[in-house]
């Protein structure tokens, strides 16, 4: 530990010695580092968050896919460092001010795309961060550029985006626009070639539509009106059945209402409400039905049982059995209507039979024609309604902004330059300067032969050392050692002194850009 010690007090009077050597080292070692650092400009950084909100209610119903959206997204952030995007931001920024040949414009559009950085946080959060040293430019401006170029970034962002989508939707219209009416030209040609045919073969083909159609749309119908007329004879028949079954008139006592004419009164009542519920459209089946028949039954036993009132009555006309006769020939008139139209479907299906097998090619050639216009048709309408969506979707996101962005963390305005960290460069210069004389000092000192103890210079000649003798000064060498102290000293703060001053001015100039 002892030995530790020594060799430690031995190095610090070997640099002690030699401390004007360690002090003018450590100030030619700070200057070139201050200068050095003095010399390298400021960079300064601004940043920049933005959003891009994807709506879902709208523009999912007219086909605006989210997916889509985000790898349009995507696209354009790859491509917005691009040369076409980065000259914008040169023109459109105070750097344009030192733009004069194309040359210039390459090495401004070069510098840019080292000193911007676009990344994406999350899905739909982007981070834009730009960087500004030019030389030409105080450090304020430097400052303001940044800014601005974080600025224009987000401006051509959000411009892509939005025209990109348009030039596209713009360019999808146009092609569909040339495509219907080149199809609507080919529909044209399609329906006069088929007029012309029906024209050519008019006494071939009656009606609209071809043989087989008209067939099969006869046959149809002629199924629908058998159905309708089994209906209306069975209607008919039981209508018959029921009519001649009512009395056309009944006998009613004195003056008394047919309400109080016994049981062939109540029988008449019952009767006219039977036949007004069959003429709303009651069926057999219908419950009400059903009670008022039974009723009419057990009313007829009665009124079989009852003799034939006298004293002054009189006959009147049964409003059931009138309403029956109306019925019946409402039913009669709708059996001949439907036979008559049976009747004449059967005709025109025979008609069109026999046209038919006399002549197959013209039905062909018509179905033919049928089916190619059909095709042109379908085909035009389906482009007809791809435009339209298209252009719906077009204008839902021209105006109501499908994509939203949002700016998050506008671009900041820098106060402090982001490199270098000229405090922490100039504090390692000083100690740099420091260590740098400390060990120039310490490195002349072991390669000069000299021996600073007895032990030492015992131990090198192997000799015995009686003793040592101190060095003595007069005063006047004393005062000289003093007053080269006090100047040594004076040049060490001198040198702290000159670190001070220039972190001063470095604050002062960052105020100065804040």
């Amino acid at each position: 530990m002892n030995g530790l010690y020594d060799e430690f007090r031995i190095a610090v009077h070997s640099v002690w010695n030699r401390r004007w050597l360690a002090l003018a080292v450590a100030w030619g070692l700070c200057l070139v580092g201050w200068l050095v650092v003095a010399l390298i400009p400021n960079s300064y950084e601004s940043q920049a968050r933005v959003s891009a909100e994807m709506q879902s209610i709208l523009s999912d119903k007219v086909g605006v896919d989210a997916r889509e959206r985000k790898k349009n997204m995507e696209r354009i952030q790859e491509t917005l460092t691009s040369t076409i995007n980065l000259e914008k931001v040169v023109r459109g920024t105070a750097l344009n001010q030192s733009v004069a040949t194309d040359r210039e414009l390459a090495g401004k559009v070069e510098m840019l795309r080292k000193n911007i950085t676009i990344k994406s946080e999350k899905d739909n959060l982007f981070e834009i961060t730009a960087t500004s040293s030019a030389s030409n430019l105080s450090d304020a401006q430097n400052a303001v550029l940044a800014r601005d170029i974080v600025q224009k970034m987000i401006d051509i962002f959000v411009e892509e985006n939005l025209s990109g989508d348009r030039a596209e939707t713009s360019q999808t219209i146009k092609f569909l626009d040339a495509q219907l009416a080149q199809r609507e030209k080919e529909l044209q040609e399609a329906e006069q070639k088929r007029v012309q045919f029906e024209t050519e073969n008019l006494g071939l083909l009656p009606g609209i539509g071809s043989i087989s159609q008209r067939i099969a749309a006869a046959r149809a119908e002629l199924g629908q009106i058998e159905s309708q007329l089994s209906q209306a004879s069975g209607s008919l028949a039981a209508l018959n059945g029921q009519l001649a079954g009512t009395p056309s008139s009944i006998s009613t006592p004195g003056f008394r209402s047919p309400s109080a004419g016994g049981a062939r009164g109540q029988l008449a009542q019952a009767q006219g409400k039977h036949a007004s519920a069959r003429a709303r459209g009651w069926t057999d089946s219908h419950p009400d039905i059903v009670a008022m028949q039974n009723e009419i039954a057990a009313l007829r036993v009665q009124a079989a049982k009852q003799p034939a009132s006298g004293g002054g009555g009189y006959r009147t006309p049964n409003p059931a059995y009138s309403s029956l006769q109306s019925m019946r020939a409402e039913r009669q008139a709708s059996v001949a209507a439907l036979q008559a139209r049976k009747n004449a479907l059967q005709a025109d299906m025979t008609e069109l039979v026999s046209k038919q097998s006399m002549e197959p090619g013209v039905a062909a050639e018509m179905s033919r024609i049928n089916r190619d216009h059909e095709v042109l048709k379908s085909q035009y309408d389906k482009l007809l309604t791809d435009r339209e969506q298209i252009k719906l979707r077009g204008q839902v996101e021209s105006e109501t902004d499908s994509v939203k962005f949002l700016v998050i963390d506008p671009p900041s305005s820098p106060r402090s330059p982001a490199a270098p960290n000229r405090p922490l460069l100039l504090a390692m210069v000083l100690f740099a300067g420091i260590g740098g004389g400390v060990g120039a000092a310490f490195a002349l000192g072991h390669l000069q032969t000299s021996y600073p103890t007895a032990a030492k210079l015992e131990k090198a000649s192997g000799l015995p050392v009686i003793g040592s003798v101190s060095q003595i000064l007069t005063n006047t060498q004393r005062g000289l050692r003093k007053k080269k102290l006090r100047v040594f000293y004076g040049t060490s703060v001198a040198l702290f002194g000159v670190f001070g001053m220039l972190m001063i001015v470095e604050f002062i100039q960052r105020g100065m850009v804040a």
